[in-house]
């Protein structure tokens, strides 16, 4: 299945990797739909399923603007290919959505520059992961893929098991997705 084919840079996974049931959310940081799943309903997620083994979660890079692409940027930088520090780098970037993606565009820097030095970066650190035109290429080919091959329109679009599902969802709706598909 061409899904489970990592592209141009490596998928970061959460969860078991033999987990029955296997998740791949595209996701824009800009998007205020995919912020709301990450800190309403991927929490409990991560704790009902994630954290049990039941499913691996991987999210892949779909920005919607430059500055969404600067945030999957830093959360790669800050990460270091370690995928536990991936996805707390995320949750901090949609938890402070509102002081980078919303705001003036002379403020965008400075907001992501704080989060980076809650992180522990140094200035140079910070703006050499913005110039890194190998990883800029990465995500913008994740996201181009997403687009040609997977025919994503918009964010969040999650695919469980293959199964495409577009728009907001909710703890219930994803445990009528995942929940059969579980061995008991």
């Amino acid at each position: 299945m061409e899904l489970v084919v990592p592209g141009p840079i490596p998928d970061l996974a959460l969860g078991k990797a033999d987990a029955p049931v296997k998740v791949y959310e595209y996701a824009s940081m800009t998007c205020p739909h995919c912020a709301r799943f990450a800190k309403e309903v991927f929490p409990a997620i991560k704790e009902k399923y994630i954290d049990t083994g039941k499913v691996q979660w991987t999210m892949r890079e779909f920005p919607l603007d430059p500055r969404a692409t600067a945030g999957f940027m830093l959360a790669r930088c800050i990460a270091n290919s370690d995928a536990g520090k991936y996805y707390s780098a995320l949750d901090v970037l949609f938890a402070q959505q509102d002081n980078w993606a919303f705001v003036d565009a002379p403020k965008v820097l400075p907001g992501l520059q704080k989060i980076a030095q809650q992180s522990g970066f140094t200035q140079e650190q910070f703006e050499a992961c913005l110039k890194d035109k190998t990883l800029y290429d990465g995500v913008m080919a994740v996201k181009q893929r997403g687009e040609s091959v997977f025919k994503i329109e918009g964010t969040p679009t999650f695919f469980v098991n293959g199964t495409e599902k577009s728009g907001e969802i909710t703890l219930d709706d994803f445990a009528k997705m995942v929940d059969p598909l579980i061995k008991s």
